[in-house]
């Protein structure tokens, strides 16, 4: 009896090493098959990870075709663009236009690098590099912003030898000894400098598609070789807020000019004075500061294509709310609505600036949204699109007219009259003139064809 249970327990551990030995052949026969050991095409596939997560304070747009150009009645002389049959790829964009207390998050994420770089320059700073025993550190150096926060420790003046390494910051010792804090009054707005590379697709097509050469890439920096068609100098990235005063010589907008950007009232209210340019630097600063994070929260950096400006066909697009031949964004052919309200700010009639609610800007979230959740994409402020101003209809898929310094601004202001709050209506104003009336928002593609 004995030996029989002895027998059994021997059984038992050979059976246990058999199967042990069978998952370890079935294990290698598998991973062999996954590397393409056995011969056959299996693909190389990108890691994986959810599509469908749609940015903070931004909307879907589907995919789809629309009317785009003119679909109503025409005033004297206008030779807009003639009404045509366009497709378009899906894209998210911004609910509103960029206001000022998200465009301030990158001034003082410019100003807070300016004084860890160029005044500051501890190694505290900075994030260590990881380089073995006798190698050289990098030449570059990346800021750790988890330890630099949202700067206030750099500027609350309790740290005198900081304080000291600043001062180079202000526009002189004399202004500063009067300042509370050190606040971003008296800081020298043109050291507030934004440098970044971004791909010029243009560039790679004349020098060779499949190159990565450097002069595939516009550079805007600090000190640009001007002999070189793809650089540039670094962005000025503080709003010009003398432009209340620059755009309206006879009217008394000084408080406008010392309130707008910096006071509390206005947060909410949409950035203006900012250019084409400053525009496209928010964009690449945006995409970079997104792709940080996700390097850190080890997220693949393309789960989220870059921020761009709207073309005008996307901006036309997205304002009709998936409506065809609609004039408004609200969808009727009235700027009142069925009670008597007006449905955006403008100027109403001949100088009545007021009915509609406010003198200047509103909130960026005021009036109600269209179809696609989008609000103020008529009135309010006008805003920058990618294209340059062209008349004629160049393409109908995802259209864009590239070449040339005027811009495309779309949606109407609160100065303008009703006929610029028309989806199909489109001005101009040259890519460096920043005005009091002519703001952004961002869109970025979607890679696919459907959230779903």
């Amino acid at each position: 009896m004995l030996i029989d249970k002895i027998a059994i327990k021997l059984l038992r551990q050979h059976m246990k090493k058999i199967y042990f030995l069978t998952f370890i052949i079935i294990s290698a026969m598998l991973s062999s098959c996954g590397k393409g050991g056995q011969g056959e095409l299996i693909g190389a596939y990108n890691r994986k990870f959810k599509n469908n997560k749609i940015p903070l304070g931004m909307v879907y747009i589907p995919g789809g075709r629309n009317l785009i150009g003119m679909t109503d009645e025409d005033i004297t002389f206008y030779q807009g663009k003639q009404s045509k049959m366009v497709s378009f790829n899906p894209f998210y964009m911004d609910q509103t236009e960029i206001t000022n207390a998200e465009y301030r998050q990158f001034v003082n994420w410019v100003r807070d690098s300016v004084a860890i770089t160029k005044f500051l320059q501890g190694t505290e700073y900075f994030i260590k590099p990881k380089t073995s025993a006798g190698a050289t550190a990098p030449k570059f150096q990346h800021i750790d912003w988890r330890k630099v926060g949202n700067g206030s420790a750099l500027w609350n003046n309790k740290k005198p030898d900081i304080n000291n390494k600043l001062k180079g910051m202000y526009i002189n010792d004399n202004l500063s000894q009067f300042s509370h804090g050190g606040n971003d009054k008296d800081i020298d707005k043109r050291l507030l400098r934004y440098a970044y590379i971004s791909k010029n697709i243009d560039l790679a097509l004349q020098n060779g598609a499949n190159s990565e050469r450097i002069d595939n890439y516009d550079i805007y920096t600090d000190n640009p070789d001007l002999s070189k068609p793809n650089q540039h100098p670094s962005v000025l990235v503080y709003p010009d807020t003398l432009v209340w005063r620059r755009d309206y010589t006879y009217e008394y907008n000084d408080p406008m000019v010392e309130a707008y950007f910096n006071h509390p009232s206005y947060d909410r209210y949409p950035v203006v004075g900012v250019t084409w340019e400053q525009a496209n630097a928010f964009c690449a600063w945006r995409t970079e500061f997104y792709e940080n994070v996700a390097r850190q929260r080890k997220m693949p950096v393309n789960s989220r294509l870059k921020y761009a400006l709207p073309t005008e066909a996307e901006f036309e697009y997205a304002a009709r709310g998936g409506r065809t031949q609609t004039k408004y964004p609200w969808g009727g052919p009235y700027i009142m609505n069925a009670r008597g309200c007006l449905q955006a700010n403008f100027k109403v009639g001949r100088g009545n600036y007021v009915d509609d609610g406010a003198l200047y800007t509103v909130e960026a979230k005021a009036y109600l949204p269209n179809d696609y959740g989008l609000y103020n994409m008529a009135g309010n402020v006008a805003e920058w699109t990618l294209d340059a101003y062209n008349k004629a209809s160049v393409e109908d898929k995802n259209p864009i007219f590239r070449k040339g310094n005027r811009k495309v601004v779309k949606g109407g202001s609160w100065k303008d009259i009703g006929f610029f709050l028309q989806n199909s209506v489109a001005s101009y104003e040259y890519q460096d003139v920043p005005r009091s009336y002519i703001g952004f928002r961002c869109v970025s593609h979607f890679p696919g064809n459907s959230l779903l």
